[in-house]
């Protein structure tokens, strides 16, 4: 597309998902160009698709063999016009600059839709806690950390954790952090509760697509109550959703993992999702587990060698993936149109590929992206950052009642924009549009920088 900046292709030809990311909102955003050349005259596109900053380095630690091993880290710094980089940490095998490019990418827009002056950053390293025993973690966090506490800070860029960063890691980044530093700050976001952290943090992402989904459904006079809904993963987020979903009478299907998938038919209920809870956080199990506890239920393991996610082929009113990105493919999204799916509302970052979205939108559905759906987690994080500020914390309610008001105003906000240039009810154009104007007037507001 002409709105692509060719260099960014010519650059990086195999950064399959960042360009991904980047056409989908270059093709959202052209009304606004056409209708405001001074963003072109500009360079916004140009600078707005380029990363401040890239850092990379080797992480070497030591197993509990005494073998030396080394993994690469990174930390993408993407845009800071309205506010210090805001983004996760990524601890996985896949981590690769043209994931945490895309991540970083998204996280620009998906920030500015929180109402919160903060910009878009991302991070990670090719490490797999899976396995690894507590004291492994801890030294391979400590050696990150070392190398990582240069470059942040809470004014500067405040990580947060990601898939296979949980409380355990970010206590063990936190901790030398601070040791480095010789400081108590808020530089990392989901922090335990006894020092810094703040209430609902660990549940926000996943309340908040529930509470996003609500608001969509409410356009069409509908609510969650008695829906039938299939969520995928079974980490925080998942976890989260699930939760939600339960207070507010929904009936959830599924759970899954890398390794597969579970469907009860009778329904994740909040005793059985206390054991998944168990089963993950705890004894950081596989979902495959669950069929022994709860034997009705059927567990299909997964297999590379499938063109389509056996999961979506179950029937159900409600879509929320919130694993991984790509995991709704073409082939998954016309199983879930043929089963009469009302909504898909996206817990993780871009699980859907570009061609279900398209699938999605031309068949009228309600349809979430990430960047707008599963934003209230980094809108906790900013929380979080200002009751660090103010040395204070929040009541569960309070924190609960900001989330909610803030995805009604991210819900509002994408109507709005999608309103405005013509496509009404289209979340994913709104989404885009509404994040990239205010990236853009503050860049610039700032001039070439």
């Amino acid at each position: 597309m002409s709105d692509i900046p060719q260099n960014t292709t010519a650059r990086d030809p195999h950064e399959t998902e960042f360009l991904q990311a980047v056409h989908e909102v270059m093709t959202s955003v052209k009304p606004v160009l056409d209708k405001t050349p001074e963003y072109r005259h500009h360079g916004i596109v140009e600078r707005i698709v380029e990363p401040e900053r890239i850092i990379t380095f080797r992480v070497p630690w030591m197993d509990d063999m005494g073998k030396v091993r080394v993994n690469r880290g990174f930390r993408v710094e993407m845009n800071s016009a309205i506010g210090p980089y805001k983004g996760g940490l990524r601890f996985h095998p896949s981590v690769n600059q043209s994931i945490l490019k895309f991540l970083a990418f998204e996280h620009v827009f998906k920030n500015a839709l929180t109402t919160l002056p903060l910009g878009g950053g991302a991070g990670g390293t090719d490490f797999d806690p899976k396995g690894k025993s507590d004291a492994e973690v801890m030294r391979f966090c400590q050696n990150f950390m070392a190398e990582l506490f240069r470059h942040i800070g809470a004014s500067t860029d405040v990580p947060e954790g990601d898939i296979g960063v949980g409380s355990r890691e970010i206590g063990y980044l936190f901790g030398m952090y601070r040791k480095l530093s010789n400081q108590f700050a808020g530089v990392l976001t989901g922090k335990g509760l006894g020092w810094g952290g703040s209430l609902i943090r660990p549940e926000a992402a996943g309340f908040g697509c529930v509470y996003f989904a609500a608001e969509m459904l409410a356009t069409r006079h509908d609510s969650l109550a008695g829906k039938t809904c299939l969520v995928s993963g079974s980490g925080n987020v998942a976890q989260a959703t699930c939760r939600k979903l339960i207070e507010m009478g929904a009936k959830v299907l599924s759970l899954s993992d890398s390794s597969g998938h579970i469907y009860d038919e009778a329904g994740i209920d909040a005793q059985k999702l206390d054991f998944v809870k168990r089963l993950k956080n705890i004894r950081r199990g596989r979902i495959s587990d669950y069929v022994n506890e709860y034997p009705q239920a059927v567990y299909t393991a997964a297999s590379a060698e499938q063109e389509a996610n056996p999961l979506w082929r179950h029937r159900a009113q409600c879509i929320f993936p919130c694993a991984t990105q790509n995991e709704i493919n073409k082939q998954d999204a016309y199983h879930l149109i043929n089963n009469n799916v009302k909504l898909v509302c996206e817990g993780a970052s871009m699980p859907c590929t570009t061609e279900a979205q398209e699938i999605f939108l031309d068949k009228g559905m309600l349809y979430a992206p990430g960047k707008a759906a599963n934003a209230g987690g980094v809108a906790v994080s900013g929380l979080e950052l200002t009751q660090n500020s103010i040395r204070l914390s929040w009541l569960s309610e309070e924190v609960d009642n900001r989330l909610k008001i803030i995805m009604k105003s991210i819900h509002d906000t994408c109507l709005n924009a999608a309103e405005a240039y013509g496509y009404a009810r289209n979340y994913l154009v709104g989404a885009n549009i509404a994040g990239f104007l205010k990236v853009a007037d503050a860049m610039l507001d700032q001039g070439v920088i």
